[in-house]
């Protein structure tokens, strides 16, 4: 009997939406549960961290955004083909993953001098991390071998922000705007896309 899985975060993309997006590429059924900010207090308790996202798996109860995105790849066979691979997917993964806060800290800052600082800080971190993935990444639409893993999707995942940024940034790295492409052409992260609620972050 396939497992259950119940996904628990707020109504944005930011860090639960790798894990919908693997569930999606994999053709796997999920229970999306999006929490309003006025329910997260009474629900803050009741998690294992104080936070979310969190994913129940037939019961147990698993937290930290990307330690569930791998899980969710490992389950759904997008980890990568070999431990190798593995690594390498893991390795992307994690200097993907720093932008997020980043990215995060010059979105939702409320004071102008202080999102133009933000942003300077954001546009340099920006620019050298981009320049590590292309030269590391494959130039086969994938950044590791040659298919689909669950580093494709987390890169997808951050390049929503960073053309809501700075459109057309990507397309001055060729190899990372190719793995974009390649996952935007799958059928079902195309499928799900068009039914997920529309959110900027």
């Amino acid at each position: 009997m396939a497992p259950k899985y119940k996904l628990t975060y707020f109504n944005v993309r930011a860090r639960a939406e790798p894990t919908r997006l693997i569930f999606a590429a994999a053709g796997v059924e999920f229970e999306d549960v999006r929490v309003a900010g006025a329910d997260w207090q009474a629900l803050k308790p009741k998690t294992p961290m104080g936070q979310v996202p969190i994913l129940e798996v037939d019961g147990v109860m698993l937290c930290q955004g990307v330690s569930i995105a791998r899980f969710a790849a490992k389950e759904t066979g997008l980890a990568g083909k070999t431990n190798l691979e593995q690594a390498q997917a893991d390795m992307f993964v994690d200097e993907i993953s720093e932008l997020l806060p980043k990215a995060a800290g010059v979105h939702f800052a409320s004071d102008e001098a202080v999102k133009a600082e933000r942003a300077k800080e954001f546009d340099k971190v920006l620019e050298e991390t981009l320049g590590k993935l292309e030269k590391l990444s494959g130039s086969n639409g994938h950044l590791v071998g040659d298919s689909l893993l669950w580093c494709d999707l987390v890169l997808f995942n951050i390049g929503f922000n960073i053309d809501n940024y700075k459109p057309g940034t990507l397309k001055n790295y060729p190899k990372l705007n190719k793995v974009v492409d390649t996952v935007k052409a799958n059928k079902r992260v195309a499928a799900w896309i068009a039914k997920r609620p529309d959110t900027k972050f």
